[in-house]
């Protein structure tokens, strides 16, 4: 498949749900993307304790939550690297594989205010859009004060606009541990396979 415009979601997908999903699915809509590759980190350098679940055992809720999509793919570049996974290399490394298509990086607003704090946030603007995501509720972070403090940003920021749903991957392992069911939170696949390896409890 020939892909010109790639969206990048990465996360920990700790586990995967219907959130990341739908963003994913909006990103594609509105952005008239390709394809939407899905990157699950091996370990995530601004979250200080490791995800619960293995490297592994993400990786495989993630090609299960999307295997019914032909517009999702999943990324093992963060899995196979090990060790931190820093965003500017990830795309780095997508630029090399995927030369000449435009890539948008997924992200929702906390990541958007945060990314002057990143690593190298000059670097992932040159080697990729962001792609904003926004619902209702959730305050819009001010773009112009943006490209002040990263003057790399400006005119790279492409703002989705998001249904609610509000899911978090933090919740989820709550109920699990408090025996409480995550059907229609995350796919059926998903579901069998944190009950199959009895996952977060």
């Amino acid at each position: 498949m020939d892909v010109s415009r790639l969206g990048v979601m990465g996360g920990t997908f700790d586990p995967i749900h219907y959130g990341h999903l739908v963003a994913a699915q909006e990103a594609a809509t509105t952005l008239d993307l390709d394809r939407v590759l899905f990157i699950p980190a091996w370990q995530p350098p601004h979250k200080a304790d490791e995800p619960s679940a293995s490297p592994e055992d993400r990786l495989c809720m993630v090609r299960l939550a999307v295997a019914d999509n032909t517009h999702f793919e999943v990324s093992t570049i963060e899995i196979e690297r090990a060790g931190l996974s820093y965003t500017v290399d990830t795309l780095q490394g997508l630029a090399d594989t995927y030369q000449g298509a435009v890539l948008y990086f997924i992200v929702g607003m906390d990541s958007l205010a945060d990314l002057p704090k990143w690593h190298d946030p000059a670097r992932i603007l040159r080697l990729a859009r962001i792609a904003a995501l926004h619902r209702p509720g959730w305050a819009t972070v001010d773009l112009a004060a943006l490209a002040h403090e990263l003057p790399e940003s400006n005119g790279r920021v492409d703002l989705v606009e998001m249904p609610e749903l509000d899911i978090s991957s933090t919740e989820l392992r709550e109920r699990i541990r408090g025996g409480r069911p995550v059907r229609y939170l995350v796919p059926d696949t998903v579901a069998a396979y944190l009950a199959e390896r009895d996952l977060y409890r």
